[in-house]
């Protein structure tokens, strides 16, 4: 058994093919098949199913991928501590971020990061939290930026900060004037919500339980920014993130108000698999959000991993 015999195998399930799994990893696919032949041999169980155009893991298989990705992740850091001096912050970082998130905090915290993390280059995913969660358990991502609660098996998580949501409505809508309304108000309107899938659409629901009606009915949109100019042409009202409704954000056609309390909201926070041997980018993560200037984001007091 070898470490490159585990970065194939690592690198099929991945893929669940094996000719774009050979490209990766750089041998022909016939090599590729023969090592990983080699591997089950060895183990004395099947890894992969293989049935035509369509690669499975056996659930055996599924277990020792994830064992495998815990073995090539110690490797790495056997080479980070070698080179890098022991430097946890040195080396490439792969960062996922959920999509309501991303456009409004990343602008921010990126430069946040390169000054408190100089030797670590991110490499950005924004995608749905579903992807993100798929990615980081295969290896693909090691840190990602979700709401929480977050609840994935083997999968540490640490919350960042709490954000009120707000209510927005187009300028002329009869509610412009009013500096904060009570969130049952909203059943009464045409509430724009994103797709299915969003977890942010979701969150909303779930604090504002008077808008479930609206989960299979009206006018939905794919991003948050859809639904900023939707409200803005009239179509209906909606509810935003804070975050998202910043000065740089700033529409004049648009008006934001105030939630009643208890304000709808949600947590921000981190995960990552409980493998991860480089815990020092999760406080340096954690400080640089805590140094953003984002109006009416509370911070949370650093704590220990859940």
């Amino acid at each position: 058994m070898t470490l490159t015999e585990l970065h194939y195998i690592v690198v099929v399930a991945q893929e669940r093919h094996f000719g774009r799994a050979a490209e990766r990893v750089f041998v022909t696919q016939p090599a590729l098949s023969l090592a990983i032949k080699k591997l089950e041999e060895e183990l004395g169980t099947t890894i992969f199913e293989r049935r035509k155009n369509q690669i499975t893991l056996t659930p055996l298989g599924e277990q020792l991928v994830h064992q495998a990705q815990r073995v090539l992740e110690e490797a790495d850091q056997l080479k980070i501590l070698a080179a890098q001096g022991k430097d946890q912050l040195a080396g490439l970082l792969r960062f996922g971020v959920i999509a309501t998130v991303g456009p409004y905090v990343l602008p921010d915290l990126i430069p946040a990061l390169s000054k408190r993390a100089p030797s670590m280059p991110l490499e950005i995913e924004e995608s749905l939290t579903a992807n993100l969660t798929a990615m980081l358990k295969n290896g693909k991502l090691d840190v990602i930026m979700v709401a929480l609660p977050f609840d994935e098996p083997n999968i540490l998580t640490q919350g960042l900060y709490d954000e009120p949501f707000k209510a927005v409505v187009p300028v002329g809508h009869r509610w412009e004037r009013k500096k904060q309304i009570d969130a049952r108000d909203l059943e009464g309107e045409k509430v724009l919500l994103l797709h299915a899938g969003h977890c942010f659409r979701q969150q909303v629901l779930d604090s504002c339980p008077e808008l479930s009606r609206s989960d299979a009915e009206g006018i939905q949109g794919n991003s948050l920014e859809t639904i900023r100019q939707m409200v803005a042409s009239g179509l209906g009202i909606t509810v935003l993130p804070c975050s998202a409704l910043t000065k740089k954000h700033d529409n004049k056609r648009l008006v934001a108000l105030s939630l009643m309390k208890p304000v709808p909201g949600r947590r921000i926070g981190l995960a990552w698999r409980r493998g991860f041997t480089r815990p020092r980018v999760i406080d340096v993560i954690q400080k640089a959000v805590q140094s953003l200037k984002i109006p009416d984001l509370e911070m949370l007091a650093d704590t220990k991993p859940a």
